[in-house]
């Protein structure tokens, strides 16, 4: 299951700069609108993932 988040970005001096509505400590940017989108999900995945094992297991849960 992919979780789908909106994504806020501008032109910055360089570069494409984007943050999360979600997750608005979460900011990056890319070279290109493609590089911009790759690096906020690297991004997001360091944030969510960061302490979690590489051997884990996942379960869908109702909250």
């Amino acid at each position: 299951m992919k979780t789908r988040m909106t994504m806020v970005y501008w032109k910055g001096q360089k570069y494409g700069v984007g943050k999360l509505l979600e997750h608005p400590e979460i900011m990056t940017q890319g070279r290109t609108l493609k590089e911009l989108e790759e690096n906020m999900k690297d991004a997001y995945l360091l944030m969510a993932m960061d302490d979690v094992p590489k051997q884990h297991k996942v379960k869908t849960i109702a909250v």
